[in-house]
């Protein structure tokens, strides 16, 4: 199956994978849309790297996560 992968630094709720799994729906295209985001809850606050990390978003995160969902 095809795998879209969608990596933003914004709460998952209304972010861009809510509007490409739309988009892709709207067009009858069949993929599974994974989202790399923040949670949707309220967030420790801190330095961007400190963040990213706890948070799934460092680009070690972002690489593991798509050899996970491959």
């Amino acid at each position: 199956g095809r795998l879209v992968v969608t990596c933003e630094n914004h709460t998952v709720v209304g972010g861009l994978a809510e509007s490409v799994a739309a988009t892709l729906a709207f067009a009858g295209v069949g993929a599974r849309v994974v989202p790399i985001a923040l949670p949707d809850a309220f967030l420790a606050a801190g330095a961007l790297p400190a963040l990213h990390d706890r948070y799934g978003l460092s680009t070690d995160a972002v690489v593991a996560r798509v050899k996970t969902e491959l």
